[in-house]
């Protein structure tokens, strides 16, 4: 019905009133756009999230009129615009911190992976058949009128992800769009079941994850990591064999299970927020040097590398049964957010091995985040030419001296101040 309904132009469903399509800066676009009497549409996400009524994070027009054609129209309008990707249709509108991707309706001449040869049409069913999923072929237009050519909205009402067309073909255009599956399961998904053909396809397929770059394949991983039970989706990736391309050492989804509860619900705390890395790190079973090799694949920044390194094999051991002098010198060594990342994947490691916690339990996890929360660096309150003023000469015993204050300082828990310390000096002396 959908399908026939696309064919002679008529819409199949109607959005509720939009914020974001009322914004001025939406309207001035689409205004500039229609100029010359051309259809435009909203396209993919921004229509499938205020399907769902979810927050709008991009907003996509598509138009016939050819990339050129759109350029002048934006320049006519005095709307700055940007030939991001003006090759293969794709030209962006920018008005003051309002971004909008507008691209040109395409049919695939030829396609080599990643990319493709593509002529523009003014076929909106051709345009919409290029997309990978159906719930992302769903259009509309200004009035908010939707366009449906694969019965997406039933696949969104129903929490079923399935591909425009054949899940192999589609792959084989892209291989992300394997990772883009389990993701977007993972954020739309409410089945238990995945779509057996997909599945067969993903199976077959996985090797070509082996040619994407890592930033793609971050992008994908780290975006699936959001969602509130990543590890539901993650674990029929592992038995398909598909994260043994992607990271092989990704095999504790309990401890993920376990953090991605306690992030998104189990807490309720300002600083504690649903994180990627910290989820990434919880479900690697590797050690610093693993993680290493996991940033350097994925293409992580040199700070998420870290942060990665710094939770697979960590410096210091935390747990619930420290004791209050314990946890300052870790804090001193490691910093409140390092101890708070340990915090988190050590709760969860042992919740996840043991269901049952006792209230004494967590209320001394809860103070371990609430020291991690509070804590104020702290600084040895004496230099090393404090010694050279008592007459130390300079050389290896300014050191040595140093960190037998250190250590004493320390001990009493880093409460003596300068003269005291001084004063200890001098005995040592």
């Amino acid at each position: 019905m959908s399908l026939a309904s696309l064919r002679n132009g008529g819409a199949i469903g109607q959005l509720e009133p939009q914020d974001w399509m009322a914004e001025p800066e939406t309207q001035a676009v689409v205004h500039a756009l229609m100029a010359d009497g051309a259809e435009v549409r909203f396209v993919g996400g921004c229509v499938r999230d205020s399907v769902l009524k979810r927050p709008i994070k991009d907003i996509d027009i598509a138009t016939p009129d050819p990339p050129q054609r759109v350029l002048a129209l934006l320049d006519e309008a005095h709307i700055h615009a940007i030939p991001t990707g003006i090759d293969h249709g794709t030209v962006t509108a920018v008005i003051g911190k309002a971004h909008f991707e507008i691209t040109t309706l395409r049919r695939d001449v030829e396609s080599f992976g990643r990319k493709a040869r593509v002529e523009y049409t003014d076929d909106w069913l051709v345009d919409a058949s290029r997309r990978d999923f159906t719930m992302n072929a769903l259009s509309a237009d200004p009035q908010g009128r939707i366009y449906d050519p694969f019965d997406g909205l039933a696949d969104l009402g129903a929490g079923r992800v399935q591909f425009v067309g054949d899940p192999a073909e589609r792959i084989r255009e892209d291989a992300l769009r394997l990772l883009r599956f389990f993701r977007f399961h993972a954020h739309y998904g409410r089945r238990t079941d995945l779509d057996s053909r997909a599945l067969a396809a993903c199976r077959k397929l996985a090797p070509l994850l082996d040619t994407l770059s890592g930033e793609r394949v971050a992008g994908e991983i780290l975006r699936l990591l959001q969602a509130d039970d990543p590890a539901t989706v993650l674990l029929p990736m592992h038995s398909l064999g598909i994260l043994g391309h992607i990271l092989p050492a990704a095999r504790n989804f309990g401890r993920l299970r376990v953090l991605s509860w306690l992030e998104s619900r189990g807490l309720v705390r300002d600083d504690i927020h649903v994180d990627a890395i910290r989820r990434l790190a919880a479900m690697l079973d590797t050690d610093r040097a693993g993680a290493e090799a996991v940033g350097e694949r994925l293409k992580l920044s040199g700070l998420q590398t870290r942060r990665l390194m710094a939770m697979a094999q960590p410096r210091v051991r935390v747990s619930h049964d420290m004791e209050g002098r314990e946890i300052r010198r870790a804090l001193r060594k490691l910093g409140g957010d390092e101890v708070r990342d340990l915090t988190l994947l050590a709760w969860a490691a042992k919740r996840s091995l043991d269901a049952r916690t006792s209230p004494a339990e967590s209320a001394a996890w809860t103070i371990l985040l609430d020291m991690a929360k509070s804590w104020v660096p702290v600084e040895l309150p004496v230099k090393g030419r404090d010694l050279l003023a008592l007459g130390v000469a300079h050389g290896p015993e300014i050191g040595r001296r140093l960190a037998e204050l250190e250590s004493w300082w320390e001990d009493q828990d880093y409460l003596p101040d300068r003269e005291e310390c001084l004063e200890k000096l001098r005995e040592m002396a």
